[in-house]
């Protein structure tokens, strides 16, 4: 696993997103067990402490949990697997839509342009690399 730091937002929630993409992706399953903190830590080369708080962010929207003695695993209620992914698709939105009214493209016109690509883009390859514990 790597990621690409921005110096402009907080690691932890660079990392939060991380997971989230990997969950919502299906990368990450519902009921997947996941790296430990230090395991996270050492792989990432950053501080356990900032691993740790990730981890507490997102047992706190309840999108991993922790089960005593056995680890942390993705949360099984694939309603809040949902939401995130909602959440993320409104964000790509958002940012689609900001940058083609930047570029002067009028509503209908976005529209447009979206319906053509959609009927040209092929289906994503659903054959993944799973970088995770079982």
């Amino acid at each position: 696993m790597s990621i690409e730091f921005d110096n402009n937002l907080p690691i932890y929630l660079q990392i939060m997103n991380y997971i989230k993409r990997q969950i919502v992706t299906g990368t990450l399953k519902s009921g997947d067990k996941i790296l430990s903190v230090r395991e996270l830590a050492a792989e990432l080369q950053i501080n356990p402490n900032t691993i740790q708080r990730t981890f507490q962010e997102l047992e706190r929207e309840e999108i991993v949990e922790t089960r005593r003695g056995l680890g942390r695993y993705v949360t099984s209620e694939e309603s809040k697997i949902m939401g995130i992914k909602k959440e993320m698709a409104g964000e790509l939105l958002d940012r689609f839509i900001n940058g083609m009214q930047e570029l002067g493209f009028a509503e209908q016109d976005i529209v447009s342009i979206v319906a053509e690509a959609v009927t040209e883009v092929p289906e994503p390859d659903q054959d993944r690399g799973v970088n995770h514990r079982e």
